[in-house]
């Protein structure tokens, strides 16, 4: 199997943090309105900025989230954006969760 040192896994780390850093910069130079739309991101849930994004087939990644994505891929830790998802059912239910109790809360005041 592909063992790395901890040198490589950081190196390889803080390169993907400025590739998806970069990558926001690009969207928002590119169409500056990106910084005003928003989606759900499919992986963790949040409603995120369009800025960084990423479709991965029929799922939309927000930027921290293309970035774990990325990141796996490079440390083959996940071989499919599906892997990513399962991984992060119980964060996205959680955030379903959380969306939910401020609603009620918002509707209540």
């Amino acid at each position: 199997m592909d063992s790395k040192s901890p040198e490589e896994i950081q190196k390889i780390i803080e390169d993907m943090q400025a590739v998806a850093a970069q990558m926001v910069k690009d969207d928002i130079e590119e169409n500056p309105d990106v910084q005003n739309e928003y989606f759900d991101c499919s992986a963790c849930g949040k409603n995120k900025c369009m800025a960084g994004s990423i479709q991965y087939g029929k799922y939309r990644l927000c930027n921290d989230c293309v970035l774990l994505a990325e990141t796996g891929f490079a440390l083959k830790k996940i071989k499919t954006i599906q892997e990513l998802i399962d991984a992060m059912e119980d964060k996205r239910l959680s955030e379903i969760c959380d969306f939910i109790k401020r609603d009620i809360n918002a509707q209540n005041n």
